[in-house]
This record gives C-alpha cells, structure tokens and sequence, in this order.
C-alpha cells in the first residue's frame, strides 16, 4: 500500500528514525560500523536523531550539537554513504509521501554530501 499522508509531527519524524535505524541495524554492510560505535548507547542516539530531523523538517530546534565530528574517525566512504541513502530513501518512500517527504530526502542527500567532502579534506590533510 502506498504510503498517503506527509511528514507532519514528531511522532512521524519518530516513525521514521526507528524505522531507518532498524534497517541500519540490521544491514550486513553498514550495521557493524553503527554496531561498533554506538554500542548500546542507540535509545540515546535515537533522541538526538529525532531532535536532528525535527529541527530541520520542523523548524522546531531542539537539536544542540554538531552532527560531523562523531562521523570523522569512523572507517566510512562514498559506498557507505550510498548504502545509507538507499536505505533513508526507501524508509521516507515506504512510509510518507509529500513536499516533507521530499525535504528529508533532498536533506539526506546534502548531509551526505557535505560530510563526504569534509572527510575527504580531512583525510587528505591530516596535519590540519
């Protein structure tokens, strides 16, 4: 069934983490690397991605943070953020459809985006 209403509130923008963050989990390529970071730390990090995405499909900023420097020292590339991508798609797809819906996507893809080229100057600088 497709899906028939529109990112609208934090119990959607909930809907949408844990559905993402279960198949992330679950992922033979990119489970481990979340495994291995977050460890059993996920309920606190799912409050801070609730916050992230709130703020920015919401407008209501509850997010305090910077969402790069963790994500620095991980052992991560283009096909993990592809991977990642894939998997945020195909949750927002699977469960909403409109100009929200869309914005989360368009975000996800910037965010990937931005943090592909900061890691890459940071690799290729690492005196910096």
């Amino acid at each position: 069934m497709s899906p028939t209403k529109d990112i609208e509130d934090i119990n959607d923008i909930k809907k949408m983490v844990n559905l993402f963050y279960g198949k992330v989990r679950k992922d033979n390529f990119i489970g481990p690397i979340f495994h291995e970071k977050i460890q059993n730390h996920w309920p606190e990090h799912l409050t801070k991605l609730y916050s992230f995405w709130q703020g920015l499909l919401l407008g209501e900023r509850t997010y305090t943070g910077f969402p790069f420097p963790p994500h620095a020292q991980l052992p991560i590339n283009k096909e993990h953020f592809d991977r990642w991508l894939s998997l945020f798609t195909e949750t927002v797809d699977h469960l909403f459809v409109g100009p929200v819906a869309d914005e989360a996507k368009d975000r996800a893809y910037k965010i990937s985006d931005v943090f592909q080229k900061k890691l890459k100057y940071i690799r290729e600088n690492p005196k910096k």
